[in-house]
């Protein structure tokens, strides 16, 4: 027995299996409000002598470093306090770890 299906019936399933198969392609994903962890290899984070551990940072190399300066106490950091990984207005678009330092450390007030 054959049944005949109408051309849009046929074109929404292709377009309801295109979707489907191209979301399974891509893997698991982060959710989508929360933005990607600042690596240490960045461009940007490399350029500024970020580290995603300020207890890592090397004092002769990075002499304006003082111990005990962290993301978590530089005016540049937003966000809720206590939260391990945080927006910085140097990083656009990603979070830096509360716990990181980079030469750009401001004070805040």
């Amino acid at each position: 027995m054959s049944q005949s299906i109408s051309r849009r019936d046929a074109l929404m399933q292709l377009a309801l299996l295109a979707g489907g198969s191209s979301t399974l392609a891509a893997g698991p994903t982060r959710a989508a409000s929360e933005p990607p962890h600042l690596m240490p290899s960045d461009p940007t984070a490399v350029a500024l002598g970020y580290h995603a551990d300020a207890t890592q940072v090397d004092p002769k190399q990075f002499t304006n470093y003082k111990p005990g300066e962290t993301c978590s106490t530089c005016l540049q950091l937003k966000g809720d306090a206590g939260q391990p990984w945080r927006p910085c207005n140097l990083f656009p678009g990603k979070l830096v770890s509360a716990n990181g330092w980079c030469r750009v450390w401001v004070k805040r007030p």
